[in-house]
């Protein structure tokens, strides 16, 4: 498929009948927005708006939200309509933060060193016990609070085939991460990836990167998609993924001065 199908194939699998394991989706004429319960973040991942509905259908979900008291999250990709329509969440106080870019691999075209098999030492995690692993390289990297990792992804990890998580090691210390959601449809999406400073320059992202690749070829799933943000897009552009759009990340917090509860996102 070229570039504009695939885009059109990640709009409806990952997107219009995206469903996430712990959330409620509900849809509406307008859009699909998924519910989770605090401290976890609510979000819209998909619309279909225009010029004459956009305001009022961006009003009725800020109401809807504050009457939950909840936070939420808005995904807003550039070929979204209408035009204009990050700046019209801005203008409602919602913070925006850098695009990063939507990247799509074939994985049926990998090559170089995503096939080769590699001696770094990466290990698929099985146990939920493990997640301390992801702990201490993630914390460090992004230097935030990263405890909601035990609970989500350990149950995510208890669902068959639905998430699995990676970590390469150095002499026995977790030095890099990254993990795979594998949803219905035609994609899998790839999150996460980060490496402890001490351990850049080694290959080690590139070596959970084909571990990860390696299974989505054996599941038999087309492509891996991957929201690139500065530090990963050179690197996974060299591995063959090519932009399909960029996308920005737009949140609303609910707060105490609409007099309802603060929910920390996780």
């Amino acid at each position: 498929m070229e570039i504009r199908q695939i885009l059109a194939q990640f709009d409806l699998d990952q997107r219009c009948n995206f469903e996430y394991a712990g959330a409620v989706r509900e849809v509406t004429p307008y859009l699909v927005r998924h519910l989770q319960p605090p401290p976890e973040a609510s979000f819209i991942l998909w619309s279909d708006l225009d010029d004459k509905t956009a305001d009022a259908v961006i009003d009725g979900e800020i109401a809807y939200f504050r009457q939950r008291g909840h936070s939420f999250d808005w995904k807003v990709y550039a070929h979204d309509r209408p035009a204009g329509l990050v700046d019209r969440l801005m203008a409602r106080g919602f913070e925006v933060e850098e695009p990063d870019d939507i990247m799509v691999l074939d994985v049926a075209s990998a090559a170089g060193p995503l096939i080769t098999l590699d001696a770094a030492d990466v290990r698929r995690l099985t146990d939920p016990a493990q997640l301390t692993d992801v702990v201490r390289i993630l914390e460090p990297v992004w230097n935030e609070n990263f405890d909601w990792v035990y609970k989500r992804m350990s149950g995510h990890m208890a669902i068959p085939g639905y998430l699995s998580m990676y970590v390469a090691y150095v002499d026995g210390v977790p030095a890099c991460t990254g993990w795979t959601y594998y949803n219905p449809g035609h994609f899998a999406g790839l999150w996460g990836g980060s490496t402890l400073e001490a351990y850049r320059g080694r290959g080690l992202y590139t070596a959970v990167l084909a571990a990860r690749v390696k299974e989505a070829k054996e599941r038999g799933v087309p492509y891996l998609v991957i929201d690139a943000g500065p530090m990963s897009r050179p690197i996974v552009a060299r591995h063959g993924f090519v932009t399909m759009t960029t996308a920005i990340e737009c949140t609303l917090t609910i707060g105490e001065e609409d007099g309802d509860p603060r929910d920390a996102p996780g």
